[in-house]
């Protein structure tokens, strides 16, 4: 099988699985007031390690899973996850592995991004003005939550992502 359809099956398994616990098992857990948004991690992680286009086609993947499986509007959080993929694809030239403080900046920013992008246009536009009580039981604890779990996720992404591409160079090694 060619790598890189061994890497589009392994990045669409990533993903499936980040929606699977982010939507399936996480609800379940009583003890859970808010938990980390895994898609928002994947999406910004593989984005910031692969570059823009890899981010905005995980942010397309991740977006229209939430969509379809919220009952919203198709494209809500479809657009969202692709400029977060995007933006952090950016960054990319300023990536060096062994520092994870940028990973961590840049989890809690787009964690952020993507709360205050719920609350704009899913509560602000409906009236509810509350920004404060918004903020302190749903943006911050969810923001805290989302970058203690970065230190684990994005290593494991950073992981994931230097075996796939061992898997590429040695395969165009073994062709030539």
């Amino acid at each position: 099988m060619n790598s890189s359809i061994k890497q589009i099956i392994i990045s669409l398994c990533l993903v499936i699985l980040a929606f699977a616990v982010q939507t399936g098992v996480f609800p379940l857990l009583p003890f859970l007031a808010v938990y980390p948004n895994l898609m928002v991690i994947l999406t910004f992680s593989l984005g910031f390690i692969r570059g823009s286009r890899a981010g905005m086609a995980y942010g397309l993947v991740a977006g229209l899973l939430l969509d379809l499986s919220s009952g919203g509007p198709l494209g809500f959080h479809t657009l969202i996850f692709i400029w977060i993929g995007y933006l952090n694809g950016i960054g990319t030239k300023y990536y060096y592995e062994d520092y994870i403080t940028l990973p961590l900046v840049l989890s809690a920013l787009n964690e952020i991004l993507y709360n205050l992008y719920l609350y704009i246009f899913g509560f602000l536009v409906r009236g509810r003005l509350d920004f404060g009580y918004y903020f302190l039981n749903i943006i911050l604890p969810e923001t805290i939550f989302t970058v203690v779990t970065t230190l684990v996720l994005y290593r494991l992404f950073l992981f994931i992502s230097r075996k796939l591409e061992e898997m590429g160079k040695r395969r165009d090694t073994t062709i030539v």
